[in-house]
């Protein structure tokens, strides 16, 4: 039975409705994923983005039974005014979680606990349950999933119908994604058994006399076999013999490709709940305008194929979900298109090869130097500040955090120079926000240093984050929230922002986050070694450096 203590309040966003879809799309992927986990441990308010909401309008499209709470926006938790919705807290809490996937991945650990037994509810988040785990911010494929395609259609659908002609760039890169081959754990030996039914279809058509193609067919019975296997949590069943010898010494570069069953490839994962609320939305539209999916053929085959997972149509009847029944279409009419997405996205890839690289830094600094541009250092600004840690209660240390002596010793020495930083900026009712908090060695003591002041942890990873929690509870801080989310979900106003080594582009990303905001900010870097080109920053950054350095 449900502890009421624990009781979980999931907050969703409501612009508008739109036939059988609730916008913002996120509210309805959210209402669809609940609906398919048959999950009901969570109080469901729905949060109106205008004023004008109708409670017996809004009862009719919510599915059928889920109970659901108009509440304002004024009226959430504070910790939830500061993020971007949905979100989770539990009540009462200052624990949020927020953003699209982190809520999603919450909604499935939390079902999954409830009853050990739904196997197919926590094989959603894939091997190594990392479905959807990285951030937008840095992963082109959830970026592409979670943001990018519910924002094309949302966009798409505002259009005037004679701009909703051509299709919407984001929905051809999945169209593209579809049809690139697939990489799946142990995909080595699932390829040599392709083959294997490849060799003998092939044996086969040429005793009847038909032409032989090897390559050119529909999507093999192999790949659907194992994918609805693992739907079905059945074990495949094993070849009684061995691989021919000839098959087993394929090279592995001359197997045949593995082609998409799924959005991520053979298994049904969080992706295709993502994708279905937002696609079903965009096709329902092209059908009404008459509009034929000819260039389309691998999303609207994915479309079909995932009205066949068990659980799909059930939980698209409790949404009001009408489930289109599109027909079969061949893929030969898609190649020229796909093939120009291939060919802009290579031009990209050719934009950052540089032929003439020679690497290290110091090699970069004296190019550096001989273009007039030199480090300048500045002495301590508090240089005979220190924290008396032997005063401080154990929670307060790095220690505490699960880290080795030598390791903590260094992180203090850090946290006393960063500290020293902060005090000086902060003033009584401050908000300060730790960025990439980590297990929250800096805001645990922020929090405890400076009780006049509000701390907001954000972190992506879970684990860190309880852990954190579990360190301020024992210290009794009541200065203090924590938010699992990436850092673009969290839109509160704040006075400081802090990050001690966030990894490569995310100290970028947080001094950006701090002008927007026109907060002070005090950040160390990490190993900038992880810089990359991502979607929302290019290196280098500045006109000054892109006159002499390369990407490289």
């Amino acid at each position: 039975m449900k502890d009421s203590i624990s009781e979980e309040h999931l907050y969703l966003a409501f612009s508008h409705h739109c036939g059988d879809s609730i916008f913002p799309l996120h509210t309805s992927i959210s209402l669809f994923l609940l609906s398919y986990c048959d999950c009901k441990l969570f109080k469901v308010f729905l949060v109106p983005t205008g004023e004008n909401a109708d409670d017996e309008l809004i009862t009719k499209i919510l599915p059928h039974d889920l109970e659901v709470c108009l509440i304002s926006r004024h009226q959430l938790p504070m910790v939830v005014q500061s993020c971007c919705l949905p979100a989770v807290v539990v009540k009462d809490g200052k624990f949020c979680r927020a953003g699209l996937s982190v809520v999603l991945r919450h909604i499935i650990q939390k079902a999954y606990e409830a009853d050990t037994s739904k196997k197919d509810v926590l094989e959603l988040l894939g091997f190594k349950k990392t479905c959807l785990k990285a951030c937008a911010e840095v992963s082109g494929w959830t970026r592409l999933c979670e943001i990018s395609i519910p924002l094309a259609v949302e966009r798409f659908l505002t259009k005037s119908p004679e701009h909703c002609q051509t299709v919407p760039a984001d929905i051809l890169e999945l169209e593209r994604k579809l049809g690139e081959p697939v990489r799946v754990h142990n995909d080595d030996k699932i390829r040599r058994q392709k083959l294997q039914q490849q060799k003998a279809g092939a044996k086969v058509a040429a005793a009847e006399g038909e032409p032989v193609e090897m390559h050119e067919h529909p999507l093999p019975n192999l790949e659907l076999s194992i994918a609805f296997s693992k739907l079905l949590v059945q074990k495949v069943s094993p070849t009684v013999n061995r691989e021919p010898s000839h098959i087993r010494k394929t090279k592995t570069t001359d197997l045949p490709a593995l082609d998409h069953v799924f959005a991520e490839g053979l298994y049904f994962t969080l992706a295709d709940i993502v994708l279905l609320p937002c696609i079903h939305q965009f096709l329902v539209f092209f059908e009404k305008q008459g509009i034929n999916l000819l260039n389309l053929p691998l999303i609207s085959s994915w479309y079909r194929r995932i009205q066949e997972v068990p659980g799909v149509k059930k939980a698209a009847d409790k949404c009001n979900m009408q489930l289109l029944q599109l027909p079969e279409l061949q893929s030969g009419a898609a190649e020229e298109q796909l093939q120009s997405c291939l060919l802009v996205s290579g031009d990209l890839q050719e934009e950052h090869q540089d032929n003439h690289f020679i690497g290290g830094p110091r090699p970069t600094m004296t190019k550096l130097l001989e273009s007039g541009i030199e480090a300048k250092f500045s002495p301590h600004p508090c240089p005979d500040w220190t924290l008396d840690w032997n005063s401080l209660p154990a929670a307060v240390s790095p220690g505490e955090g699960k880290m080795s002596r030598d390791r903590a010793l260094r992180k203090q020495q850090q946290l006393n120079n960063l500290i020293a930083a902060v005090k000086k900026l902060a003033k009584p009712g401050d908000v300060i926000v730790d960025f990439c908090s980590g297990g929250g060695h800096v805001g645990i003591v922020l929090a405890h240093m400076m009780p006049s002041c509000q701390v907001v942890l954000i972190e992506n990873k879970e684990l860190s984050l309880i852990r954190a929690k579990e360190r301020s509870d024992e210290l009794g801080l009541n200065n203090i929230w924590f938010i699992q989310a990436n850092l673009d979900y969290f839109n509160g106003t704040f006075n400081i922002g802090v990050a001690l080594h966030a990894c490569g582009v995310a100290t970028d990303m947080v001094i950006e986050h701090c002008i927007k905001a026109q907060a002070a900010f005090v950040v160390c870097p990490c190993c900038y070694g992880f810089i990359q080109n991502t979607v929302k920053f290019s290196y280098p950054q500045s006109h000054q450096f892109k006159a002499i350095l390369s990407y490289k």
